[in-house]
């Protein structure tokens, strides 16, 4: 998948351009471990479950199984400005919190249904809140690209954080790229005239 089709299936998916635009040179540095991002192996697990959320297993693989949760913990250290940390890490708290209020339980604790509810909730309330800090304006989806809230710009919903984080990861991903893409190590030469059929799944490279 090209960096473009990426940025604007993420756009797409969220209605704000990507955020943490160094992720998209991520393969160029060395990563942090994780013991160092500030997150836990159990909050790894959590971002895991709510990524699944948001990409389910179906006949392809679903975001757990893609590991999703320990990109996400490396890239937001590595990759998100003080202030997106902060949004994200409070998110994940509000999650939990607003979990309790509805459905008197943890996150992990919760019916798939009962999450897929209250993600739905949240995509909305991160949509219109998103618009309203317009965040969304004037999103020009033949040129996707990506942007980095300085200290006095407005930080988008944290559901819009960890939703495209969770896109990001998993496509870029082995599972993402080899099971659910078309992934050839070695690409041939280039032919314009390739054969397609409708459904055919996208290339990974």
């Amino acid at each position: 998948m090209q960096r473009r089709d990426l940025l604007k299936l993420i756009a797409t998916a969220t209605g704000t351009m990507m955020v943490g635009g160094q992720a998209l040179a991520y393969d160029l540095v060395q990563p942090v471990p994780l013991s160092d991002t500030g997150f836990s192996k159990d909050e790894v697990a959590l971002l895991n479950e709510m990524g699944e959320v948001i990409l389910p297993k179906t006949d392809t693989p679903g975001a757990k199984e893609a590991n999703v949760g320990a990109t996400m913990a490396v890239l937001v250290a590595d990759c998100y400005t003080p202030v997106l940390q902060k949004t994200f890490k409070r998110g994940l708290l509000d999650i939990n919190k607003r979990c309790k209020e509805a459905y008197g339980n943890d996150f992990l604790l919760l019916s798939a249904e009962q999450r897929t509810a209250l993600f739905n909730t949240l995509d909305t309330e991160a949509k219109a809140a998103n618009l309203a800090k317009g965040l969304s304006a004037n999103l020009e989806m033949s040129r996707p690209n990506h942007w980095e809230p300085g200290d006095a710009a407005p930080a988008p919903h944290y559901f819009t954080l960890l939703k495209q984080l969770t896109l990001y990861c998993f496509f870029t991903s082995k599972v993402g790229a080899t099971k659910v893409l078309r992934y050839v190590a070695i690409p041939g030469y280039y032919d314009g005239d390739f054969p397609y059929k409708k459904g055919d799944k996208a290339w990974a490279t």
